[in-house]
């Protein structure tokens, strides 16, 4: 048991519990110091390295360590060092304490040997990073956090019961390879909800950008990479799977193409990303699972750097649309550069992360004969390097405006503030990093969990992405006006669960615009009988929300009750399960 001590998920829950306490600025310390004691803990673990208990008759594994667990635990240590740096002059109230509890619940996923065991630290999980979204209080934060709460318990629901269902048909509770059975069939759709993969998907650019620019950046290093981790551990050589990946990929680029908010935009391709590594999970073969991890390793550090830059501008600047920035490349000369590192690394550029890690799962789905998802895949790349690299900083840092002058005091339509020397050091760190994989991959593929042959660096691999790149950025130069940002709203499936509360409850939707109307009378007749039953709803309702206090400000009130309940309900029925079972 004394191997309990080196679990990286304790200095993050003692600092969680710490900061609640302490003043901001331990605080602040505690936001470096976890992630660090975390990565000396790292350091002195062993493969092979298991703790075992028995509770209730059922044989856990709370600790367990292998070359795939610690990938991952490497890689979720050092982005909460980034982004504690990141944050350390912004974050607020008990924002470190969500922030430093969620980042120990993935690192306890991880590190699960059994079911019981990645359910717990799931929940943890999915309640601490809601309240990473509703610290920032403000925006549309609110609505969003409860949306992706209520998106995450249910998540977790099918979790437990496909654990439980599970091990009344196997007798046990182990989180190993499964084959697809009534039970596992549960799990696999809860962590396909954790790794947002289309339709189930909508969560993740509806929050993320709710969250406050340091919230954001933990947001994308945690979520779905823990549940590619689970799929790559539970689900490997699933042909599901690939297809499933490769829609991801499709799916997101084309949204992300489409966006105006730049951190809308980087969540969609947050969707596309995973879906290279859902892809490579579904191929299963070791070089693709070292394709998919090296891809998520990467991923973290290149989609937090630029998650860090576009955040710079917003905090900046109190804008994340393109069309109301602009003209500041002179008076942001630091954060542009820095971001376009993190740019060329999501876009495969030779020399930089993603050219030694993405293209290693497109490699190992060429190698298994399946070439259309491959073609399918390559298109993507020229999607993700035309929005990320071309459209989101021509959009934000030149646009009309041009460079912009070089005294941030003198922007014709923008107030640009000062960035804390803390987000260029952070950004510094992720932007040295993502050079550093790309020019001496060793430093990657020494931690992948199975031994790595591919080389990256060919001729003919090196062509081929320097023509990709190159025939893409010609055609954003010719097609410009077409290309670059729109003011509009471009509805996802979550437009589905933002409107059906309204409509079940009797309230029209007011147009959204002036050649949109409201429906006819005819329409909201055919609706009568469903809207008598939500007027029922709605008076209740009523009487709830006159009984709780609402936060102050133009925010919808926040139900503490909600996540209270939703955690009581599953400690209830889990206790219930496990008593009932053993008697």
């Amino acid at each position: 048991m004394g191997e309990l001590l080196l679990h990286p998920v304790a200095p993050f829950l003692v600092g969680a519990v710490l900061v609640w306490f302490a003043p901001r600025r331990v605080a602040q310390v505690a936001m470096i110091v976890a992630p660090i004691v975390a990565l000396l803990q790292l350091a002195l673990l062993d493969a092979g390295t298991t703790v075992t208990l028995t509770y209730l008759g059922f044989e856990l594994e709370p600790f367990r360590v292998d070359r795939l667990a610690l990938a991952f635990g490497w890689v979720f240590a050092i982005a909460a060092l980034i982004g504690g740096i990141y944050g350390l002059t912004t974050l607020k109230g008990r924002e470190p304490t969500s922030i430093l509890a969620y980042a120990g619940a993935a690192m306890g996923v991880v590190f699960a040997g059994d079911l019981m065991t990645v359910f717990f630290f799931w929940e943890i999980k999915a309640v601490a990073s809601s309240f990473v979204i509703f610290s920032r209080r403000g925006g549309n934060s609110n609505r969003a956090g409860t949306r992706y709460l209520f998106t995450h318990l249910v998540g977790g629901k099918l979790l437990l019961a496909g654990a439980i269902w599970q091990q009344s048909t196997t007798g046990s509770l182990a989180f190993d390879a499964m084959e697809l059975s009534g039970g596992t069939m549960l799990i696999l759709l809860a962590f396909l909800v954790s790794a947002a993969v289309p339709p189930l998907h909508a969560w993740l650019p509806d929050a993320y950008p709710e969250a406050s620019v340091a919230g954001t950046v933990f947001l994308s290093a945690f979520t779905t990479k823990s549940a590619v981790y689970a799929l790559a551990r539970g689900f490997p050589g699933l042909e599901l799977l690939l297809w499933l990946g490769v829609m991801m990929a499709v799916y997101g680029v084309i949204y992300a193409m489409l966006e105006n908010d730049i951190r809308r935009l980087l969540s969609y391709h947050i969707v596309s990303q995973v879906g290279f590594m859902v892809a490579a999970i579904g191929v299963g073969t070791e070089f693709a699972i070292n394709g998919a991890v090296a891809h998520a390793f990467a991923h973290i550090l290149y989609k937090g750097l630029l998650l860090m830059g576009v955040g710079a501008v917003i905090h900046a600047t109190g804008r994340s649309k393109m069309t109301e920035l602009g003209g500041l490349a002179n008076s942001m000369r630091s954060v542009f550069t820095l971001y376009m590192v993190g740019a060329v690394s999501i876009s495969s550029l030779p020399l930089f992360s993603g050219f030694v890690s993405k293209e290693m799962s497109v490699a190992a789905t060429s190698a298994e004969g399946f070439t259309v998802a491959v073609i399918l895949l390559k298109v993507v790349s020229v999607g993700t390097f035309l929005s990320t690299g071309l459209k989101l900083p021509f959009g934000t840092w030149f646009a009309s405006d041009g460079a912009g002058p070089r005294d941030a005091a003198a922007h014709p339509r923008l107030r640009v503030g000062p960035v804390p020397m803390s987000m260029f050091i952070a950004m510094g760190i992720g932007a040295g990093l993502n050079l550093l994989i790309g020019v001496y991959p060793a430093v990657l593929y020494d931690l992948m969990p199975h031994t790595v042959d591919y080389v990256p660096y060919s001729v003919d691999k090196v062509i081929e992405k320097l023509q990709i790149l190159g025939f893409t950025g010609l055609g954003f130069w010719i097609l410009i006006d077409r290309l670059q940002a729109k003011a509009k709203i471009n509805r996802d499936v979550d437009w589905f669960y933002r409107r059906l509360p309204k409509i079940l409850m009797g309230r029209p939707t007011p147009p959204r615009g002036p050649d949109e109307t409201a429906p006819s009378e005819s329409a909201w007749t055919a609706r009568g009988d469903v809207q008598r039953a939500g007027r029922s709803i709605a008076l209740a309702q009523g009487r709830l929300e006159g009984r709780l206090p609402a936060i102050r400000g133009s925010e919808p009130p926040l139900y503490p009750t909600w996540v209270l309940g939703a955690v009581l309900m599953s400690t209830i029925l889990l206790l219930l399960v496990l008593t009932l079972a053993t008697t």
